[in-house]
């Protein structure tokens, strides 16, 4: 595990705050609610369909159709559309499902926080998994930002409409600690240090097989999968950008079946620790996106421990160390935190099973 942090804040423990209903405007001005069909005609055809789509329906700018195609809310005949840059086809009837309008500022929500420190410019807290960071489509509400929104209230005014105070993120489904900035001279300091890579973040992924080496370097440029825009994939060719994702084995259970690793992040891309470990054949135990066949290790193991993997309904990823200077004092901050109850249940069956394979030999 990663050395101790120079300090340690005890958690405040969960916060819950109310704060008042925002009033929705209406961003989809001059189109109805519900979705919008067109037919392509014949001279029309073979046209990029974001252009297309942008002169049929010029309500909606083509950034904007460009981020529901990659909703899956666009559709060729019964089929979604699967990239902007598709060619029209003469005939076929696209249809754009428009979602409803949302608050320009997202509205607070009373959701309880594990809050590992706060101060006047900054917050760290521990993300659980389940909980989306910030707005998007099919994730409108009951996010980080609308619990932050709630606990700071005039204070978290930096940052996007959409995702104010929001510095970096997790995925949903991967916990651990997180910082949220509450002043533009948090957020600019925050920023700096994440893109100038000075920022600690450490992780634990548990993933199938053991890396060999058992510790260095998957470096792989990340992009959009051009098979399919809701994954990841390493771009080498172009398309991607550089992503570099240092690791080290902690341990491994049943001749290397299964391992848990730590990971440190020289970049900072979506889904990186996911896609780098997939490319190098070490998946994430439970990873619902990028592990997509039963791995060749899982074959060797007691069924019952078997299932157990098999099952677990998320990555098995949790952020466990978050060090920064502080934006204004200058300070060095780490924070550590323990992986959430599924997590260790899952390690502690992983040892049961080993301490009894151990006990079971002549």
């Amino acid at each position: 595990m990663p050395d101790k942090p120079p300090a340690r804040l005890p958690p405040r423990g969960p916060v819950t705050v109310p704060a008042p209903p925002v009033a929705a405007p209406d961003l989809n001005p001059g189109l109805p609610p519900g979705p919008a069909q067109v037919r392509a005609e014949a001279a029309e055809a073979g046209e990029r369909v974001d252009r297309f789509l942008a002169r049929r329906l010029p309500a909606l700018s083509r950034a904007r159709l460009q981020a529901l195609i990659a909703a899956d809310a666009v559709h060729r005949d019964a089929a979604p559309v699967r990239d902007a840059a598709e060619s029209v086809r003469a005939g076929a009837i696209y249809t754009v499902a428009v979602p409803p309008p949302r608050p320009a500022r997202p509205e607070g929500q009373a959701i309880p926080l594990t809050i590992l420190f706060e101060d006047r410019d900054l917050i760290v807290l521990d993300k659980p998994a389940g909980l989306v960071v910030h707005p998007a489509p099919g994730n409108e509400d009951g996010t980080l930002v609308n619990a932050l929104i709630a606990h700071c209230g005039t204070e978290l005014a930096v940052g996007g409409e959409q995702r104010p105070g929001i510095v970096h993120r997790l995925d949903k489904d991967t916990s651990g600690v997180m910082v949220a900035a509450k002043t533009e001279v948090a957020m600019a300091g925050l920023a700096a240090a994440f893109a100038g890579r000075t920022a600690d973040r450490a992780y634990l992924a548990l993933v199938w097989g053991c890396p060999t080496p058992t510790a260095g370097e998957i470096e792989g440029a990340i992009g959009r999968d051009p098979r399919d825009r809701k994954r990841m994939a390493i771009r080498p060719h172009g398309g991607g950008r550089e992503a570099l994702t240092r690791y080290r084995t902690l341990r491994a259970w049943a001749s290397g079946a299964v391992s848990l690793l730590e990971c440190r992040l020289a970049t900072g891309r979506t889904h990186q620790i996911r896609v780098h470990l997939a490319a190098s054949g070490h998946p994430l135990v439970g990873d619902p996106v990028y592990l997509r066949r039963v791995p060749a290790q899982a074959r060797g193991l007691e069924a019952g421990l078997r299932d157990r993997l098999l099952d677990f309904p998320r990555q098995a990823l949790h952020a466990a160390r978050l060090g920064f200077v502080h934006p204004r004092t200058g300070a060095t901050l780490a924070f550590e935190t323990p992986p959430p109850p599924d997590m260790v249940a899952l390690l502690a069956a992983l040892d049961a099973a080993e301490g009894g394979a151990r006990e079971g030999q002549p």
